[in-house]
C-alpha cells in the first residue's frame, strides 16, 4: 500500500534524473494525497528511443470502460500479482505504463495499542524514485476528460517488512526506458521488473503525526524522531 508520498527534490534535479523534455516548476510537497494531481513520466512515441514527457493527472485510476467514477472505488495503488489478466488494467499495463515521480513515501506499523507509528521511506543516496504506474483517461459523455493513473505494488522486502507487508514497485534508473517503452517490450516482460526494491538501497525514518493529516504538507511532516532504519551489512 501506498497512500500519501512526497517530492521534495528541486525540479531541475528530478528533470535530470527522469530525462523529460519539459522544466516544470513546482513547490516541494511532503504529503501527496489520493485525488490530488501527481507529476508521472511518459514516453511519447512509445519506445526506447522516445523523447520523455512531464505530465499532471489525477492520483486515482478510472478505467475507459467506467460510466460513473462516483459509483467506482478509487483506485490509487493496484498490486502487480496477476495485473495482466484484470480487465480494469490489461489495456494500461499494455499502452500506458508510466514512472509516478516521487523521493519518498510514508507508511504506518502497527504498534501494541490503536496509534501507528508512521515512517518516511527514502533513498539512502537521496535520489528519486520511480513508481511504476499505469495512466488512462476518462472521458465522460460530455467529452470532458481526466487524465488518471495508480502505482503499482508489490511485496515488501526485508526491510520494509518492519512496517508493511507491501511497498511500491520502484523502477531502477536502468530500467526506465524498458518500463515506458510500450512498444517494444510487452506487458509480462514489463511486469518482470516489478519486484521489491533492494534493501539497501532505503532506509526507514520514524516520523511524527503531521504526516496523517494531509493538510500538513510542509517540512515539519518529515523531520526525524530517531536516526534512519537501514539494512543490515552483510
Amino acid at each position: 500500500m501506498c497512500g500519501r508520498f512526497a517530492i521534495t527534490l528541486p525540479p531541475e534535479a528530478v528533470r535530470g534524473f527522469f530525462a523529460y523534455l519539459e522544466q516544470p516548476n513546482f513547490p516541494p510537497r511532503t504529503n501527496i494525497a489520493p485525488t490530488q494531481p501527481i507529476p508521472i513520466v511518459v514516453a511519447e512515441p512509445f519506445s526506447a528511443g522516445a523523447i520523455r514527457h512531464f505530465l499532471l493527472v489525477r492520483w486515482g485510476f478510472l478505467p475507459g470502460f467506467i460510466k460513473d467514477p462516483k459509483k467506482y472505488p478509487l483506485i490509487i495503488n493496484a498490486r502487480c500479482e496477476g495485473l495482466i489478466g484484470k480487465p480494469s488494467f490489461r489495456a494500461a499495463v499494455k499502452r500506458r505504463r508510466c514512472l509516478v515521480i516521487a523521493d519518498g513515501f510514508y507508511e504506518w506499523r502497527r504498534g501494541p495499542g490503536p496509534a501507528k507509528q508512521p515512517f518516511l521511506i527514502r533513498r539512502v543516496n537521496g535520489e528519486p524514485m520511480g513508481f511504476a504506474g499505469l495512466y488512462e483517461t476518462w472521458s465522460d459523455p460530455n467529452g470532458g476528460e481526466i487524465d488518471t493513473a495508480c502505482i503499482l505494488t508489490t511485496s515488501a522486502n526485508r526491510l520494509m517488512s518492519q512496517v508493511h507487508d507491501r511497498m511500491p514497485v520502484i523502477i531502477s534508473r536502468a530500467d526506465h526506458a524498458r518500463w515506458l517503452d510500450n512498444d517494444g517490450v510487452e506487458a509480462a516482460a514489463a511486469m518482470e521488473l516489478a519486484r521489491p526494491a533492494p534493501e539497501d538501497a532505503l532506509e526507514l525514518v520514524a516520523i511524527g503525526p503531521d504526516v496523517n493529516k494531509y493538510s500538513n504538507d510542509g517540512p515539519q511532516v518529515q523531520a526525524p524522531l530517531a536516526e534512519p532504519i537501514r539494512a543490515a551489512a552483510s
